[in-house]
């Protein structure tokens, strides 16, 4: 399989960036309902916590690869039967998802960053990741209402994504099982794509 795009399907790169990103949000999602009730008197709420920030990172470095890659390597073109309205709907629903895959762990490391407690990310235990610069020298008081900003902004941003990442598998299945093109086969490793979706 070709490492680029082309006009039939994506190449090897984008395939691999979108489900280790689709895997890392999802399980992300997961981890976060998973601790968001547990009492901070848990012991495990701390190793959850660090292992959903070390994801979320990931994630984050994922995307940032995947828009530069995006940008270099154009990707194939919708269906020339395709409505206006359709197209419209996957590219809406495709630039907020890239908003999303984006603001969700960028939010976070903010909220990490600007946290009155000051604790370190252990990036699965590998090593320290850094803390955003400009948190360290702010009052208790004045990380506090960061933190608050920055953890609501978080949660509205992860709901965002429990609420689109179902039209988004929804669409995919509609144009596989109902409309009978390609657009699902084109991002699926090892199928068969003749030609233009």
């Amino acid at each position: 399989m070709a490492l680029k795009n082309n006009e039939a399907r994506y190449g090897s790169v984008a395939m691999t960036l979108h489900w280790l990103i689709a895997l890392g949000v999802i399980a992300n999602i997961g981890v976060g309902l998973y601790f968001a009730d547990m009492p901070n008197s848990d012991p495990s709420k701390f190793e959850l916590t660090q292992l959903h920030k070390s994801i979320g990172l990931t994630v984050l470095v994922l995307s940032v690869l995947r828009v530069l890659w995006r940008l270099i390597n154009p990707i194939p073109p919708l269906p020339t039967t395709m409505s206006p309205t359709l197209k419209w709907m996957a590219h809406a629903s495709h630039f907020l998802l890239y908003f999303l895959i984006l603001a969700i762990p960028f939010t976070g490391w903010l909220l990490v960053s600007a946290s009155p407690l000051g604790l370190p990310t252990m990036y699965f235990g590998w090593f320290e990741w850094p803390h955003l610069p400009g948190f360290a020298d702010m009052t208790r008081q004045a990380k506090h209402v960061w933190q608050h900003n920055f953890g609501a902004a978080h949660v509205f941003l992860a709901w965002s994504a429990i609420a689109l990442i179902p039209i988004h598998v929804g669409g995919a299945l509609y144009h596989h099982f109902v409309r009978r093109d390609a657009i699902l086969k084109r991002m699926l490793p090892g199928t068969r794509v003749e030609g233009p979706a």
